[in-house]
């Protein structure tokens, strides 16, 4: 059959294969079922349901999602769930019941949950796209991904759930943690990194996975920072600032987009015509296929009421562009009632199965069905993996604040007392979207600092105590850490948030911080999805600790392990240093031991401004010129602006010129930059580059970010740096949605971070 001859185009063999099927064959294809549902463990093996058997049999299943996926929401645990090997065989039996059960034997797209690491038992968990965002590369990112697909695709994932390109505009939104940060463009460069990383030169590739670009569009931007909640935003803004990561994606060539839950000026994104179908595929020429989030279709008719029912929710998001319902409860409910009275027309129906059948060929799944288990043993969780897993961390702490040259700590120093909630906990450093974790696997905060001063043999000289929990008005660990602090040279104090799910671990002995196992654990999850909040400071009585701990005069180390920014002025003001780890990953402890003690210099810069006082929001950083100075109680600027972080070395700017300095609206100018290493010790500098627009014919951002360059400098060295400014970095979106270069005045500004840079003029007219 014509559909079966690997050597003809995807779109040919999926147009054979259409011709083929049954209406109840192409529905099947639109539905995402949750996989983890479609087998059960036993004494070793796999057994199929036998709903999934059914209804592989009675049209089929286009594709599962999460199979792998390991959380307190799948219930899939460490005793119950599968090794990387068991995964990747669990894969080939639901795989070969399809195929050879079904009658045009099509295989399953697997779908898998990847925003930081493969979310399956035994993969390498890498740190949140937050700290991601905070290492200012791009191509370390990139390999990141790489090595995600690799594990992903060796267990038969075809398809991940990310990147995650919503510009945050309010940190309080709990999936902060999941973006890369507040600009656009910044956010750009890591989505063409992440499609090129996963997608490799071909999807068809054995460590390939496709891209699916999320959340499609402006689900950052909600109002009040809560979880899928309104935006209020027109279109020019929106073309300017949320969709241009998107539209980088596409360019670089995503396979996959998820709408959004939220909608814009009234219409919910996966109702929307015209983000779907005039926009991604007839302006942007985006050739692959749209799925929906998870629940999305029922939200039209039950949330955003915008459909009467739920035969009317699945007819208007199909015939608005979507391909893929994930769940796949309202297609697979509604979709041939709708056919058969006439609400949609078959034609509609082939649009979407095309589209999803032509990956599945590209994907090279009908050749290669099957994966090896063994090679899915080897790659999860290899040495490599993991080695990457501490240099991105490594890369994206910032720190904040180092008075009097407190950071680095000496080696020598006697005794350390480690203190603070997230000090030892595994699951409050790696945030959301985890799978259940051997303890081994993680190396936390204190396993980092004892492992840099002698191991176990270091218990005299490194001190721990919890202190307190995240959240909660216990004080009963307040004793044992005081105690610690007051025997100690140094106190690194390690506060913050969580994201950790219910693992059932059991909870901490705050008087002993032993771990104690019981019928129920706490929760201290304060963010992640669907935990949004209306202040930004720090919860339970950590702040209160930090204070008691103050009054011994002890030097005082705050290292911050969270998944959104924190405002807490007394710790700004008092701590001798301040360190900002994001959730860091499996590695993170033994990144910031690497930083606090010297063995790494830090270079993670800010990527969302930290206000100084949640009052202030929104405060990021390319606002309008317009908005207004000051408030009454305090200014507009924030307390750590965008860019920002602090080396133990120093960097000095010189230089700066652009050449030509007038240029016509399609020309192209050279801008150069000398960056000099003044200080004594080996450091990285994130070299900084903003346009500021003079006058246009739209209200515009008093300066926007349109490119970086991380540069190494040993001591003495100097360096320079040089961009090309262009049409690409000088354009505006008009009236008409039209980009365009104006006329006038630019400004070029380079330096440190946002609020520290130095400016060449830059004039661009026709007559240069």
């Amino acid at each position: 059959m014509t559909y079966r001859d690997p050597s003809l185009p995807a779109a040919e063999r999926a147009e054979h294969l259409l011709a083929l099927m049954t209406t109840e064959e192409k529905i099947g294809q639109l539905i995402q079922p949750f996989g983890w549902k479609t087998y059960r463990k036993e004494n070793g093996a796999i057994a199929l349901e036998e709903g999934f058997r059914r209804q592989v049999e009675n049209g089929g299943v286009g594709s599962l999602y999460g199979v792998l996926r390991a959380d307190p929401w799948t219930e899939v645990t460490l005793a119950n769930g599968l090794s990387p090997e068991e995964g990747a065989r669990a894969i080939n039996e639901i795989q070969r019941y399809a195929i050879e059960r079904s009658r045009l034997g099509i295989p399953i797209l697997f779908g898998e949950e990847c925003s930081h690491g493969h979310m399956a038992i035994g993969a390498t968990v890498f740190p949140v796209p937050l700290l991601v965002g905070s290492t200012w590369n791009a191509e370390l990112f990139g390999r990141m991904s790489r090595a995600i697909a690799a594990e992903t695709r060796s267990q038969g994932g075809a398809a991940t759930y990310s990147p995650v390109l919503d510009v945050v505009r309010d940190p309080r939104w709990g999936r902060t943690e999941e973006c890369f940060g507040e600009d656009p463009f910044l956010i750009g460069e890591f989505a063409v990194a992440a499609v090129e990383g996963l997608q490799g030169e071909s999807i068809d590739g054995e460590n390939a996975v496709i891209a699916t670009l999320k959340h499609f569009a402006a689900y950052g931007s909600s109002e009040g920072g809560r979880n899928a909640g309104p935006v209020h935003m027109g279109l020019r803004e929106l073309h300017e600032n949320d969709l241009l990561p998107f539209r980088k994606a596409v360019q670089a060539g995503a396979v996959s987009v998820m709408t959004a839950y939220n909608e814009i000026d009234g219409v919910p994104c996966t109702s929307s015509d015209y983000l779907l179908r005039r926009l991604l595929r007839e302006e942007w020429g985006f050739d692959g296929f749209v799925i929906t989030d998870c629940g999305a279709i029922n939200m039209l008719a039950y949330g955003h009421d915008v459909a009467k029912d739920g035969e009317e929710a699945a007819v208007m998001s199909l015939r608005a562009g979507v391909d893929m319902e994930m769940s796949g409860e309202m297609f697979a409910k509604y979709l041939p009632a709708a056919l058969a009275a006439g609400a949609i027309a078959e034609a509609e129906l082939d649009e979407a199965v095309r589209r999803i059948l032509t990956v599945k060929f590209r994907l090279g799944l009908f050749e290669r069905p099957y994966v090896d288990p063994q090679r899915a043993a080897e790659i999860i969780g290899c040495e490599e993996h993991v080695e990457l897993a501490r240099e991105v961390a490594s890369e994206g702490i910032v720190l904040l604040k180092n008075e009097g040259a407190t950071l680095p700590l000496s080696k020598e120093t006697r005794t350390v007392a480690v203190i603070g909630p997230n000090a030892n906990h595994m699951y409050n450093q790696l945030g959301d979207y985890t799978s259940p974790q051997h303890r081994e696997q993680v190396v936390t905060l204190l396993n980092g600092i004892r492992g840099k001063l002698g191991g176990e043999a270091s218990a005299d000289r490194v001190l721990y105590a919890p202190g307190c929990r995240i959240k909660g008005d216990s004080r009963e660990g307040f004793g044992l850490a005081l105690e610690y602090a007051e025997q100690a040279d140094v106190v690194v104090l390690a506060l913050g948030g969580s994201s950790a799910r219910d693992f059932g671990e059991g909870t901490i002995d705050l008087r002993t911080g032993a771990s104690v196992v019981s019928g129920h654990s706490w929760s201290d999850m304060e963010c992640g999805e669907g935990i949004d909040r209306t202040d930004l400071h720090l919860l339970g009585v950590q702040l209160e600790l930090a204070q008691e701990i103050h009054k011994l005069g002890k030097t005082m180390v705050v290292v911050y392990i969270n998944g959104r920014p924190i405002v807490e002025p007394w710790i700004d003001e008092h701590a001798h240093a301040i360190v900002e780890a994001w959730y860091p990953g499996q590695e993170g402890g033994g990144a910031l031991a690497d930083i606090l003690f010297g063995d790494m210099n830090p270079s993670g810069r800010l990527t969302v401004s930290v206000p100084k006082h949640v009052g202030q929001l929104p405060v990021y950083y390319n606002g309008k010129r317009s908005r207004g100075k000051r408030y009454l109680e305090t200014d507009s600027k924030p307390q750590y602006p965008f860019g920002f972080g602090l080396s133990y070395t120093s960097f000095e700017y010189g230089g700066l010129t652009v050449s030509p300095d007038r240029i016509a609206p399609d020309g192209e100018a050279v801008v150069s930059v000398d960056v000099t290493n003044t200080g004594a010790v080996a450091g990285a500098e994130v070299v900084q580059l903003y346009v500021s627009d003079r006058v246009s014919s739209v209200t515009r951002p008093e300066k926007e970010l349109k490119g970086f360059r991380k540069i190494a400098l040993e001591p003495g060295e100097r360096r320079t740096v040089t961009f090309t400014i262009g049409a690409e970095q000088l354009q505006l979106i008009d009236r008409e949605l039209r980009p365009v270069v104006e006329e006038g005045e630019f400004r070029i500004l380079v330096g440190r971070h946002s609020e520290d840079t130095a400016w060449v003029p830059l004039f661009v007219g026709n007559e240069v």
